[in-house]
This record gives structure tokens, C-alpha cells and sequence, in this order.
């Protein structure tokens, strides 16, 4: 089936253009832009990645919580298939592309699908100063995280840093759903900055434990 489109209305009238796309409820959260891998074992997700390689098209993924399916999403393509297993199963490579809402779900298939709208982000308002910090606690997490800098964000018209940052970094999936929410980049960037701030003195004092335990209780100041 290819993806169907029409029409229907928001509650103040304004007309909204709908698209109907497979659905992968799962209890991760994908932003635009970011890669993520998937191991397909049920057997209705099995179908739906055929029809995806086969129509070239994309599903929609989107995250599922102690039972609450949430109605914001990001839609993903398969990049590449890694590996077919004897008994059906696969290893696949998909990567976000756009934010959406969840108007219409349905269940005529071994796979769920949906109607969504496809949103679009508020770029106005960015304070550069918080851009800075959030650059700035950026690197300084994944150094701590990681021992290595961030490759450098390749900026370009429409193209979100605070999802940059948080798809770089182990942050928790109701947090990043609250980031995939919101519509403004300036917002995003706000939330991210002050979780970062609280974050990266922990980060710190754990890896000062680290360094202490590996030095076998002896370190310098």
C-alpha cells in the first residue's frame, strides 16, 4: 500500500494535510536526523519492514510508556538492512526524518498504521547565548561520557541542535519525548541547557570516583 493523503481539521477549523503511514510503537524516541538500529523479530513488524524496502517508503515510529502510546513521532527510513536470520528475523539501520502528529490510529493490518501531520519547527527567537552554553555543556558531557570531543554540528536551514545534542547523548526517553514535543528550537534549546547544567556536575563526580578507584584510592589535586 502507498501512502494515502486527504484532509481533516484541527479544532479551530484550519485545514491540515494528513498522510497514513505504518506505525512502530516502541519505547525509544528517534529525532530527525538521527540513526537508529533496529533488531525486527515480531512477525507483523517483519511485514511492515517488507513493505517499507519494497514501496521505499517510510514508517513512523513513535514511543509507547507503561502502556501510553504518545501521539507525537518521528517517521524513519530504512538506510540498510544488516543482517536476514534463518527464522525471518533482521538487523536494520533506519534513520529520523519528520516530527509528526498522531491524528488516527488503525488496526486493518498485522501492523498498526496512522494518520499524521507532519509539523513544522519555530526557528525565531534563538538566544545565542543560550546556544553557546548548550554548545558549551555539550562538549564538556560527552567528554566526560565519552573521552572524546563531539564531531562538529554542520548547521544548515531547519536543522534542530538541541536534537543534534540529545540524539548524542544518553538522556532519558521521557525527557527526549518532552524535547520531540516542542515545536520551538529556542524552547529546546532552553530545556536542554538547564538538564545538561544539573547533569554535568554528576557526570563529574562519578567520573572522579572512577579515576580515584582506578588509582587505587589515590589521587591528586
Amino acid at each position: 500500500m502507498g501512502i494515502t493523503a486527504g484532509l481533516c481539521y484541527d479544532g479551530v477549523g484550519r485545514a491540515m494535510s494528513t498522510v497514513r503511514i505504518p506505525l512502530f510503537p516502541l519505547n525509544v524516541v528517534l529525532f530527525p536526523d538521527q540513526t537508529l538500529p533496529l533488531h525486527i523479530f515480531e512477525p507483523r513488524y517483519r511485514e511492515m519492514t517488507r513493505h517499507c524496502l519494497e514501496s521505499r517508503s517510510a514508517f513512523g515510529l513513535i514511543f509507547v510508556h507503561a502502556g501510553q502510546l504518545f501521539h507525537t513521532g518521528c517517521s524513519a527510513r530504512i538506510m540498510k538492512k544488516i543482517k536476514d536470520y534463518e527464522d525471518g528475523r533482521s538487523d536494520i539501520v533506519t534513520i529520523g526524518e519528520r516530527v509528526f502528529n498522531l491524528i488516527d490510529k488503525y488496526d486493518e493490518k498485522s501492523y498498526y498504521e496512522g494518520d499524521v501531520d507532519f509539523v513544522e519547527d519555530d526557528f525565531a527567537n534563538l538566544d545565542a547565548t543560550v546556544t553557546a552554553d548548550l554548545a558549551l555543556l555539550f562538549r564538556s558531557c560527552h567528554q566526560s561520557l565519552y573521552q572524546s570531543t563531539p564531531a562538529p554540528f554542520e548547521a544548515r536551514r531547519g536543522k534542530s541542535f538541541a536534537y543534534h545534542v540529545a540524539s548524542e547523548l544518553p538522556l532519558d526517553d521521557q525527557f527526549r519525548q518532552t524535547l520531540l514535543e516542542e515545536r520551538s528550537e529556542a524552547q529546546r534549546q532552553r530545556l536542554l541547557a538547564m538538564r545538561l547544567a544539573t547533569w554535568y556536575p554528576q557526570l563529574e563526580k562519578r567520573e572522579h570516583v572512577r579515576v580515584k578507584a582506578t588509582g587505587n584510592g589515590h589521587s591528586t589535586l
